[in-house]
């Protein structure tokens, strides 16, 4: 069996007078389930998806659940991230809306005008791949380098606006990893539409987090080449100041030996006003995916992707709170039975889409149930032919 605890056993750390309350929304990657945790690792809801996830889940202001799944086969196997499908449903998992794309990846926003930011791949022109410095030579794929680009979608899927990377990016700054492939420029990871309007994102081969004017295009401030090493997760903090998931992907080139961390920038000064890593480097390091959240006490929510690890930490780095999923399935050739999630999404008691909601710590406990066997190889089935489709 690919596990046999459940949640509530697989918190190693529980400092209650420390952590900040709420509860826990992650997606297992590799299985179409979604859960919804409070801090006791009791299982408040669980959502049953029609695809595995492409990246993670939200929970919206209204209470449903935002998700984009990865349709199998994609038409970029090898880019990573690729989706195809995004749904909202509701509480119960009843269908809301959907859009599909086979191009989009890796993340998007649900906006205040109910607008839909998406992230999604776009081929470059050959004058542009001619100037783009950078990575292995001759590793384009297929001859071609790609990049990426966002559209605000209406609720109907119309395109009301639309930036495309290669437009705006500066091929003497942007420049790519020197041992990584040159498939893609820029490699957008995260977006977040902010309070103005502006988008903030992560450039992960470019090692780059940037703020782009919505009026422009352009990248108006942008921060990382030699201190971030293939990052995730950008997010706009209250005071100002975004936090950012430094993986630390090829940090020996420059810095050393490989691990995570995550940081607080200040985007008037470009220095790093906090930083959390763990004393003995090995311990935390996850090179793909992972996130972090401020909390409202002032803790910091940090998701270890490949890991499958949660956990909280204080200001002075204290963790006092932690949780390791139980819920292993089988990835690939590469990640063999893993229990990675993409990221981790923290909501608190008075999020208002809990409002009116069953909170009833008893109405789940994860048992390994008969139908639990049949998705499971139903989903081993998918992995392969979608490793049959990569060649494999």
């Amino acid at each position: 069996m690919p596990f046999t605890r459940t949640t509530s056993e697989c918190i190693t750390i529980h400092e209650s007078s420390k952590i900040c309350g709420g509860y826990i929304l992650f997606a297992p990657m590799w299985q179409k389930d979604v859960f919804l945790m409070d801090m006791q690792g009791h299982i408040i809801n669980r959502w049953e998806m029609p695809y595995v996830p492409a990246c993670h889940a939200v929970l919206l202001p209204n209470g449903n659940l935002l998700y984009q799944g990865r349709v199998i086969p994609e038409p970029l196997p090898e880019f990573g991230g690729c989706g195809g499908k995004l749904l909202e449903v509701d509480w119960n998992g009843n269908l809301i809306w959907e859009y599909e794309d086979a191009y989009v990846h890796h993340d998007f926003h649900r906006m205040d005008n109910g607008n839909t930011m998406i992230n999604r791949y776009v081929p470059i022109p050959d004058n542009i791949t001619a100037k783009i410095k950078g990575g292995i030579p001759g590793t384009e794929w297929k001859g071609a380098i790609w990049s990426t680009s966002f559209r605000e979608i209406t609720s109907t899927g119309k395109i009301v606006w639309e930036w495309m990377g290669y437009e705006h990016m500066n091929p003497k700054i942007d420049i790519l990893c020197p041992i990584c492939s040159r498939w893609v420029w820029g490699y957008i990871n995260s977006l977040e539409v902010l309070a103005d309007g502006n988008i903030l994102a992560s450039f992960r081969n470019i090692n780059t987090i940037a703020i782009i004017d919505k009026g422009t295009g352009e990248l108006k401030w942008r921060w990382g080449p030699g201190n971030l090493a293939h990052q995730h997760n950008a997010s706009m903090l209250d005071n100002g100041n975004v936090l950012v998931f430094d993986n630390g992907v090829h940090r020996q080139l420059r810095m050393g030996s490989s691990y995570s961390r995550v940081l607080e920038i200040n985007p008037k000064t470009n220095k790093i006003e906090w930083e959390y890593k763990d004393k003995n480097p090995t311990k935390f390091y996850t090179p793909m995916c992972s996130s972090s959240q401020r909390l409202p006490n002032g803790n910091t929510l940090i998701c270890e992707s490949t890991k499958g690890r949660i956990f909280e930490v204080t200001g002075d780095g204290e963790i006092v709170w932690e949780f390791i999923s139980p819920f292993y399935q089988y990835g690939s050739i590469l990640y063999g039975w893993t229990n990675s999630i993409f990221q981790a999404h923290h909501y608190g008691s008075n999020y208002e889409g809990l409002k009116g909601r069953r909170l009833d710590t008893n109405r789940f406990e994860w048992v390994l149930q008969e139908k639990d066997k049949l998705r499971i190889e139903e989903e081993k089935k998918a992995v392969r032919d979608r490793l049959v489709h990569l060649g494999y």
